[in-house]
């Protein structure tokens, strides 16, 4: 009945859903080709760089409906290439949304790496706009419920792809709880389901990233949501200054906003994993623009002191109309303090062609 409820909902929203392909349709055998870099800073198997962290974004698509347009576009302005390109899809298997690695996924991910956030919903609006959806359930993805609709064609696009990409499974899993996707364990069972799919159907160019709020409020549910060492290549969380943004007045300079939640999970999860900030930026403080810059420019020297981080990805949307909520680096001090710390060399790491 679940299954028929989905299909409903994507048939009411075909104004925007589209037909999807075939499994594996326009991708190449092999995202990229050349030499992989060699030498002490060469990247490891599982994409962490010895000698520094990768520099990535989430980027909102264009007005215009293309990420790679809102990429250059963001690129143009922050003066470097991104490393590390975050996307986030749905469930639904549709062409805008539900298909993981669309062409322009595909053409930025030629000489970028790319992450993908794949979450077990559908979104109500495209690229989810008002954050509006409707669960699959974690205990239906563990149960192989929705192997053949939803995930196997999917899986066979990344396969198909060649190219190693990270892959995080409903992000900020400890909110997903309150919002009704399912308990820990069975978190942890759908988790360990498509991780298995995944080996089962050859696709093992999969470098698997476990993301959490790290709000330390969480942190009992943080570790019931683990789903062992042996599924896991990287842990991540996305924390932020916020600000005014939620009501709060306390500033937090970068290494206060990441410091805490960063040493719980070395603590508690794991003690060698490389660390991502899957998501992480400041909001605004109107009475004193410098603030903002400083934020920024002060990263290169402060993310040394927190070695296991190994990718550090800003969030580049405004969290709701607010001033004292956007988050965003388009312009501004902002902006220049973000261009200042991409420039530092600890940024500058070989990106694997493959």
């Amino acid at each position: 009945m679940l299954l028929v409820a989905v299909a409903a909902l994507l048939a009411g929203l075909g104004i925007w859903a589209g037909e999807p392909r075939a499994p594996g349709d326009a991708l190449p055998r092999d995202a990229a080709s050349g030499e992989l870099p060699s030498g002490p800073c060469a990247p490891t198997t599982t994409l962490v760089p010895p000698c520094g962290a990768w520099w990535g974004a989430y980027v909102p698509y264009a007005a215009n409906g293309s990420l790679k347009d809102a990429v250059l576009g963001f690129e143009k302005r922050i003066g470097r290439k991104l490393d590390l390109v975050y996307n986030y899809h749905d469930m639904s298997g549709t062409e805008l949304d539900g298909q993981l690695l669309t062409p322009d996924e595909q053409e930025l991910g030629e000489d970028r790496l790319l992450m993908l956030a794949w979450e077990s919903t559908v979104w109500t609006e495209p690229h989810h706009e008002n954050w509006t959806e409707t669960q699959l359930g974690w205990r239906n993805i563990a149960s192989g419920r929705y192997d053949e609709e939803i995930l196997d064609p999917q899986i066979r696009r990344v396969k198909a792809y060649g190219k190693r990409v990270f892959l995080s499974f409903d992000q900020e899993t400890d909110a997903r709880v309150e919002e009704g996707a399912g308990t820990p364990e069975e978190f942890v069972a759908a988790y360990r389901h498509l991780h298995d799919r995944f080996r089962k159907l050859g696709a093992d160019n999969v470098v698997w990233v476990w993301t959490v709020s790290g709000y330390l409020g969480s942190a009992d549910a943080m570790k019931a949501l683990y789903p062992g060492d042996a599924y896991v290549d990287w842990i991540a969380m996305d924390q932020y200054n916020y600000y005014r943004c939620h009501g709060t007045t306390d500033w937090k300079d970068f290494l206060r906003s990441q410091r805490p939640s960063y040493e719980w999970l070395r603590a508690h999860i794991s003690d060698d994993k490389p660390v991502m900030l899957a998501e992480f930026a400041t909001a605004p403080d109107a009475g004193d623009p410098a603030r903002q810059r400083d934020w920024y420019a002060r990263i290169p020297a402060a993310i040394r002191e927190l070695p296991a981080v190994k990718a550090l990805v800003h969030w580049n949307r405004p969290t709701s109309e607010e001033p004292v909520c956007d988050l965003t680096v388009d312009d501004g001090p902002g902006l220049e303090g973000y261009r200042e710390a991409g420039k530092d060399e600890y940024f500058r790491q070989p990106v694997p062609p493959r």
